[in-house]
Formats: C-alpha cells, sequence, structure tokens
C-alpha cells in the first residue's frame, strides 16, 4: 500500500514537473542560452514542488499502460512549450521594431551577439530585447509567466487531449499581432526616415556635385538616436501593456 502512495505521488510530481519544466526550457530570461540548465532545472523542481497542492485536483490518475503514460507525458510537453512560445513570440514584436528602427538609421549593419534570442541582430534590436528582458524582472512580470503556467491548467487539461487546430491559430494570429505591433513602434522612425530621404533625394538633384552621402549618414545616424531617446519610454510602456495581456489569456482563474 505504501509503494503504491509513493508511485501515485511521484507520477503527481513528474506530470506537473513536466509541463513547468518545458516551459521553463523556452520563458524568456529563464530559458536563456547564458542560463545553467542545472539552475533551470532546480528552479523548475522548486516551482513544481511549490505550485503542486494548486495543480493536483486537475491531474488525472496514472494510466495503466507506459504508452498511455507517454503519450499524457507528450501532451504536458507540447502544452509547456507552447506556452513558453508564446511568451517567446510576444518578443518578437521589439526585434521586428528593432531591426526596422536599424534599417531607417543606417545602423543595419552594426551587428552584436544578442543572448536574449542567441544569435546575431542588430544593435538596436539587442537594446531593445535586453531592456524588455530587464522590465519584465523589475516590474514583476516574471511572476505572471509563472502564474500563467499555473493558470494553463484551467484551459488546457491534462490527458484531455490537445486543441492543435486553436494553438496553431493562437500562434499565427500572434505572429502577425507582433509584426504588426513592431512595425507600429517603429513608426515614428520610418516617417523620420521617408522625410530625411526625400530631403536628401531633393538636395541631390539641386546639387549633384555634393557627396551628399558622406554627409546623409552621419546625419541619419544621429537623428536616429535623437528620436530613438524620444520614443524609447513609449516603446516600451506600449509593448508591456501587450505582454502582460497576451500573458493574461491563461490566467483563466
Amino acid at each position: 500500500m505504501l509503494s503504491t502512495v509513493i508511485v501515485d505521488e511521484l507520477f503527481v510530481f513528474l506530470l506537473a514537473f513536466t509541463r513547468i519544466g518545458a516551459a521553463l526550457m523556452v520563458l524568456p530570461g529563464f530559458g536563456a542560452a547564458t542560463v545553467s540548465p542545472r539552475i533551470r532545472l532546480l528552479l523548475s523542481l522548486m516551482i513544481t514542488a511549490v505550485v503542486l497542492p494548486t495543480v493536483t485536483p486537475s491531474l488525472p490518475a496514472m494510466p495503466d499502460s507506459g504508452l498511455a503514460l507517454a503519450a499524457l507525458l507528450a501532451g504536458e510537453v507540447v502544452v509547456g512549450l507552447f506556452i513558453g512560445y508564446i511568451a517567446r513570440l510576444l518578443l518578437t514584436a521589439l526585434e521586428v521594431a528593432g531591426t526596422i528602427i536599424a534599417f531607417s538609421s543606417s545602423l543595419a549593419n552594426a551587428s552584436i551577439f544578442n543572448p536574449a534570442a542567441a544569435e546575431q541582430s542588430t544593435i538596436i534590436a539587442t537594446f531593445l530585447l535586453l531592456t524588455a528582458m530587464l522590465l519584465i524582472f523589475v516590474t514583476d512580470l516574471h511572476h505572471l509567466m509563472l502564474m500563467a503556467i499555473v493558470g494553463s491548467y484551467d484551459v488546457f487539461q491534462p490527458g484531455a487531449g490537445l486543441p492543435v487546430g486553436d494553438m496553431a491559430e493562437v500562434i499565427a494570429r500572434l505572429v502577425a499581432r507582433s509584426f504588426v505591433l513592431g512595425v507600429e513602434l517603429a513608426a515614428p522612425f520610418i516617417v523620420v526616415a521617408m522625410v530625411f530621404q526625400f530631403s536628401m533625394g531633393l538636395i541631390a538633384r539641386l546639387m549633384p556635385q555634393l557627396m551628399i552621402f558622406f554627409i546623409a549618414i552621419p546625419v541619419q545616424i544621429m537623428l536616429g538616436f535623437v528620436v530613438l531617446s524620444i520614443t524609447l519610454s513609449a516603446i516600451l510602456m506600449v509593448w508591456l501593456g501587450t505582454y502582460q495581456d497576451g500573458l493574461s489569456t491563461f490566467m483563466a482563474f
């Protein structure tokens, strides 16, 4: 009898750990390539132990066959990765905005390693992403990410089957929304760049002997930094609101 109780408790812990650990693998900040896997594993175990009494009523009984158990665990992994990628996709709006800002400011060739995305990106996009990561932890939005994982048990019941079509639609809509939001955040730079390019083209037509390229590039870079210093706070505030709304989708409780 004691062995049965221990096995049941281990199954419940393993089932909860599967979803939470999968989500922490890809969540912004927690799932960064610079974070040690041991720290991520230890954090997943501690979070599972804390939230286990809350999510236990939503967990099914242990299946009788190993195949059913594998299918159940695979479904939990998919749900955890889905939640983590939702949070990560919300960051792509700033990456799109930073790329557009870099192109409009003649800084597209100034690339640097982005630790948040673990790849090379423009210096403006890297700056925006790192600032966003800082704001997530300063404003305690990382608590909202963890609460979204717990709240997902009310949206995705373990063992009830995965709504694959709805999940694909959510991801598609989120990708489209992130791109649109990135363009909206970079709209002031697009307008300034269009006016600047039009002015430089007009000057080049009026004074063909003037080397407009050597004059325009430094001015365009300086103008980009000026506009960025003016609009940076508004860009980050709008993005934080969108990020919070996106995570609140799973806060059904």
